[in-house]
């Protein structure tokens, strides 16, 4: 059995150390910021990356195999940076240990894998949750913020769009029994801000998919999600790297008006008294992505509600699961939850 710490202080550790965008070292020096989550251990299998980690974080404890890290270190927190396809069976296997967890997102591949995740957590009453620290990114914050103003009435239609043409890379990512296909990874970005903007049930999902260009990788070359509420509101994610003409990044109909909105900013397009329509340009807030680990924290150990519980992070792998799944079948999927 891992030993406690004293004090508190939640020790947390990284499984996965690889240089892609280095992750391993942002969610260290991301827990390191968040006071009462003290880094502890790091785990890759590579040994350049676990010298790498040694440089990195001199003090920490260090190893290459998973089981000998649950065996030896009192580290009680830890995140699965690891591909996608290797998320579920670490967060399984670190839950059992007693361990809390945190999955990179997305959270799993499959609806299949969640619920196993969820349940393991249930049963060693364990926190789970994923990294969704764009679920304060700065906007969706002037998104929503405006929209729960009622600036443009009741939001009936959500597009959003991730769209360009390009040759995708030869590396993990591109390979969909790894990644989960191509909107796997900043698809879930997309519909994790699409769910807070409809902030209703799911009833169906369809999915449509292009393979049309790219023979160089597994990965789709384009996907659309298309998602039906319990309200009646829609909404639409387009993702493709075979789209010569792009589009909005986001366009949010209501009953009162409309959103269009780039990275830089949005535009609020508001129906007046006479039914003219008045555009007003609006910069976003500042984002606060330091709030996921400080409310892990305070979940951890004050008892604060977690926001990015694993219901909530199974929502958006529904999405891109069902979207997959109502492609290979021609027709919508119905949505049921746990």
């Amino acid at each position: 059995m891992a030993r406690k710490s004293s004090g508190r202080q939640i020790l947390t550790g990284v499984i996965g150390y690889g240089g892609s965008f280095n992750m391993g070292m942002h969610h260290l020096n991301s827990m390191k910021a968040a006071a009462g989550l003290v880094p502890c251990a790091i785990c890759d299998a590579d040994p350049a990356r676990v010298e790498q980690a040694r440089k990195d974080f001199p003090g920490l404890e260090h190893y290459s195999d998973v089981g000998e890290m649950l065996k030896k270190s009192p580290v009680q927190l830890l995140t699965v940076i690891t591909p996608h396809n290797t998320h579920a069976a670490l967060a399984i296997q670190c839950l059992k240990a007693g361990r809390h967890v945190i999955t990179e997102k997305p959270f799993a591949i499959s609806v299949k894998e969640c619920d196993a995740m969820i349940a393991a957590a249930r049963k060693g009453r364990r926190m789970l949750s994923t990294y969704h620290n764009r679920h304060w990114d700065h906007n969706v914050l002037g998104l929503t913020r405006a929209i729960r103003k009622g600036c443009i009435g009741d939001v009936f239609r959500v597009e959003a769009a991730s769209a360009g043409y390009g040759r995708p890379g030869t590396w993990w990512r591109s390979d969909k029994k790894i990644s989960g296909g191509f909107m796997f990874d900043w698809g879930a970005h997309f519909v994790e801000w699409m769910l807070q903007i409809v902030d209703q049930p799911m009833t169906d999902i369809s999915g449509y998919f292009q393979k049309r260009v790219w023979d160089h990788v597994t990965n789709e070359d384009e996907g659309i999600a298309v998602v039906r509420f319990g309200n009646g509101a829609v909404a639409r994610l387009e993702m493709s790297s075979i789209a010569a003409a792009g589009a909005e990044m986001f366009r949010i109909l209501g009953t009162k008006g409309a959103i269009t909105a780039n990275w830089e900013s949005f535009t609020v397009h508001r129906v007046g008294r006479s039914g003219k329509v008045v555009p007003k340009v609006c910069k976003y807030p500042k984002g606060e992505h330091h709030k996921f680990y400080a409310n892990i924290r305070d979940h951890l150990l004050e008892g604060v509600p977690l926001i990015i519980t694993p219901e909530w992070a199974r929502r958006v792998i529904q999405v891109l699961d069902y979207a997959g799944i109502s492609h290979q079948k021609g027709r919508s999927i119905a949505v049921r939850y746990p």
